[in-house]
């Protein structure tokens, strides 16, 4: 079979089942046994069959929205702007959550099949190639906000300038004459969070600062992480007379550990967060930070994401929009 000729007819030939089969599976019904199932999308992924958007007798009206979980204020941040372009397009917009998972589970796929949304603009995820596949196969295309990983070249995705804002912040710091800065970045293996962190290394090396590893954290991005960490930091020998934060929820960490142990901020210590959430400037003292623009980013991914599915091949399948750094009152000069 020629590529891009494969039709229906032909996966169900080589798969020896029947046509509505083949389409049972297509449409994710739960009416197929699972070895069935598979022997079909393993053939589907072979050929590198897609369905065509004029196949459909009726297009959808639904971008579906996946977080691996909702429980911030960032997450709300990605909601608005994202809500902002589909209202936009005269779509409606579908939200899904993978409890937790940076993968989702095949429950999740399944559910996308069934839905048949337009386009999915999957947020801070990790799809593997195989759930890719199976959503391409579907002419559902996928656009990634924040990807945990390296981007495969078929998969589009939508990031911020994360090196630059981890290297801005730690800049910021050693200006105002700090040498002994903390870091606490997200998780490890998730790229923004490696790229800030980076920034970080950057920054200091350029200035002529060792880099102390006792001083380099990794938290989850939340504020639970951030305070736990910071605390474990106090118990250096000499702690830290400034933290740069991965996050804005994080940094509220710091702010409680901090505050815990008698330390005032910025006379004590000085604190710069990532993300500027609508938080970050209503806490006491109000929050230095990154300001990464999640609205614009969601905005992006969801035009693109409707783009693709209305055959638009986009110029650029890799984008980072740019980030700012929001000098408040939690950063100062070290006292002695």
């Amino acid at each position: 079979m020629a590529p891009g000729k494969v039709t229906i007819a032909d996966i169900a030939a080589e798969a020896g089942v029947s046509i509505p089969t083949v389409s049972k599976v297509m449409n994710g019904r739960p009416d197929v046994a699972a070895e069935t199932r598979e022997r079909v999308e393993a053939i589907i992924r072979q050929h590198g069959y897609q369905r065509r958007g004029d196949e459909r007798s009726r297009r959808s009206t639904l971008v579906e929205l996946m977080f691996h979980e909702l429980e911030s204020a960032w997450a709300l941040e990605i909601i608005r702007g994202a809500e902002q372009v589909a209202a936009e397009q005269g779509l409606a917009l579908v939200l899904s959550e993978s409890q937790g998972r940076l993968t989702p589970g095949q429950r999740w796929v399944d559910g996308v099949i069934t839905r048949k949304p337009l386009a999915v603009v999957a947020v801070f995820s990790d799809l593997s190639a195989a759930q890719l596949a199976k959503l391409r196969a579907r002419d559902i295309p996928v656009v990634v906000v924040d990807p945990i990983g390296e981007p495969g070249v078929h998969t589009p995705s939508i990031g911020a300038t994360n090196w630059n804002g981890g290297l801005t912040a730690t800049r910021h710091l050693i200006e105002l004459g700090h040498q002994r800065i903390a870091v606490i970045g997200g998780p490890e293996r998730v790229l923004c969070s490696r790229a800030r962190v980076d920034g970080y290394r950057a920054a200091l090396e350029t200035a002529g600062l060792v880099v102390d590893p006792e001083l380099v954290r990794y938290g989850d991005f939340h504020v639970e992480s951030g305070r736990a960490q910071f605390e474990a930091l106090l118990k250096l020998p000499q702690r830290p007379t400034a933290v740069f934060a991965g996050s804005d929820l994080q940094a509220l960490g710091v702010y409680e550990a901090a505050r815990t142990a008698g330390l005032r901020i910025p006379e004590d210590l000085s604190v710069v967060g990532f993300d500027d959430l609508p938080v970050a400037q209503w806490v006491g003292p109000p929050l230095t930070t990154v300001r990464q623009p999640l609205q614009d980013m969601a905005a992006a991914a969801t035009r693109l994401a409707v783009a693709l599915a209305r055959g638009t091949e986009p110029e650029h399948r890799r984008v980072e929009l740019a980030t700012t750094l929001i000098v408040r009152r939690s950063t100062a000069p070290p006292a002695n």
